[in-house]
């Protein structure tokens, strides 16, 4: 990439950063609450449920967070 501009090596960075960090998110999320069952419910909500809800929450945020932090400066 090196006879690429730096603007578009910088777009595509933020890309690739963008769907890497998707991703992650999803198969963390995918693997603690569908394949360990944590996303959901047996009768009533047990204390994994409830934790496994409030990192998700936050993870969310954090996510949300990364994304504004990584696209709000100047393309």
């Amino acid at each position: 990439m090196s006879g690429m501009e730096p603007e578009a090596q910088d777009f595509l960075k933020r890309i690739v950063q963008t769907v890497s960090m998707g991703i992650l998110f999803l198969l963390l999320h995918m693997t603690f609450g569908l394949y360990l069952n944590w996303g959901f419910f047996e009768g009533a909500p047990g204390m994994g449920n409830i934790i496994y809800y409030i990192v998700f929450l936050a993870s969310f945020a954090g996510l949300i967070y990364f994304y504004y932090k990584l696209w709000k400066g100047k393309l």
